[in-house]
């Protein structure tokens, strides 16, 4: 029995079309993604993809960030695919477990890429993040619940990330994009 891809292709292309800077990027993740389901499982050892949410309060003033436990820096909340073919539906999940919020909506369109190494620990080697970014919006209440995954969470300021040198390039890439859309 054989297998196709999912069909991922045109996600990658629409973000390369909404920012261009990216196109070599999002070809990376396009040719990523014909290896088939098995990219969508965390036991890809070279790599797999993952769904991420830039969290943005109903204002679109700040963004809930988590002091993740394994690696020690603020970042998005998100987390593996598991098997979930469908992104966005993977960083909304990501978020409601994370953080604990209910009443959250994912938008459709691919908001950021981001391709990274993660170090090798325990008996796990060191592999790459296909990180698929999506903004989802709280509607409801903005009262978190600390998971067991993050050290802390927190609702930040995006202009503060977007003007902070010291903040991953990632959130300050995001950071920028965000205010540069408008709320």
């Amino acid at each position: 029995m054989t297998f196709r891809s999912p069909d991922t292709a045109p996600l990658f292309r629409n973000y390369a079309a909404s920012y261009p800077e990216h196109a070599w990027l999002a070809q990376q993740f396009v040719d990523f993604s014909l290896g088939g389901f098995e990219t969508f499982e965390r036991t890809h050892s070279a790599g797999h993809f993952t769904g991420s949410a830039w969290l943005v309060s109903a204002d679109g003033e700040r963004v809930l960030l988590t002091h993740h436990r394994k690696l020690g820096r603020w970042l998005q909340l998100g987390g593996h695919a598991d098997g979930d073919t469908d992104l966005a539906n993977v960083a909304l999940r990501e978020a409601e477990e994370e953080s604990g919020l209910t009443d959250l909506v994912v938008e459709p369109a691919i908001f950021d890429l981001d391709r990274h190494r993660i170090p090798a620990r325990g008996d796990e080697p060191e592999h790459w993040h296909y990180d698929v970014r999506y903004v989802v919006r709280a509607t409801g209440s903005e009262q978190f619940a600390i998971s067991e995954e993050s050290l802390a969470l927190a609702w930040k300021s995006i202009l503060d990330i977007a003007n902070d040198a010291s903040a991953d390039d990632s959130l300050r890439r995001m950071a920028g994009k965000w205010l540069a859309r408008g709320k």
